[in-house]
């Protein structure tokens, strides 16, 4: 009867700790949900197999389909190991960093700054990373691949299903 006593009293002891977890105080806002499941990331890679750095990105139109909805816009941030040598431009300089969606080039690429408006979408800042709104021309496709080269380097296509 004892033994019975001490297993049911501990059975209810571990079973009132488990509504708890590390998720229970985890809050993420709408946009925030969306952009985890929107980004996507990818190696940079040399010719001969090197990582030359990570390009991260995240698809706006998913996340605020009634503000960017007439291109298909992106978030996108990259790092680079071997940073370029006129790196301190603000300006995108197309012939450093090659984007493309489904092989066409896009419409419009402004650089922005570490802390920008889409800064809370992600959790990792950093000044190391170069930031960027990148648009391209509305595609008819359900399926959107982005590749990013850099010289002798290239990403993986990044794939996007539209419509979600």
């Amino acid at each position: 009867m004892i033994k019975l006593l001490i297993t049911i009293t501990t059975l209810v002891l571990f079973s009132a700790c488990s509504s708890k977890n590390a998720f229970t105080t985890f809050n993420m806002s709408e946009e925030q949900e969306r952009a985890v499941s929107s980004l996507l990331t990818s190696k940079i890679k040399s010719n001969d197999g090197k990582i030359d750095g990570v390009i991260s990105v995240i698809y706006l139109n998913e996340i605020y389909p009634d503000s960017y909805h007439t291109n298909e816009y992106f978030f996108v941030y990259v790092f680079l190991k071997n940073k370029p040598k006129n790196d301190d431009v603000d300006e995108f300089n197309e012939e450093l960093l090659n984007i493309t969606l489904n092989g066409e080039k896009p419409v419009k690429i402004k650089q922005l700054p570490t802390k920008n408006k889409f800064s809370h979408l992600t959790f990792i800042k950093s000044d190391w990373n170069k930031y960027y709104l990148v648009a391209f021309k509305k595609q008819e496709k359900s399926s959107i691949n982005l590749v990013l080269e850099n010289g002798q380097s290239f990403s993986a296509p990044l794939m996007y299903q539209k419509g979600k």
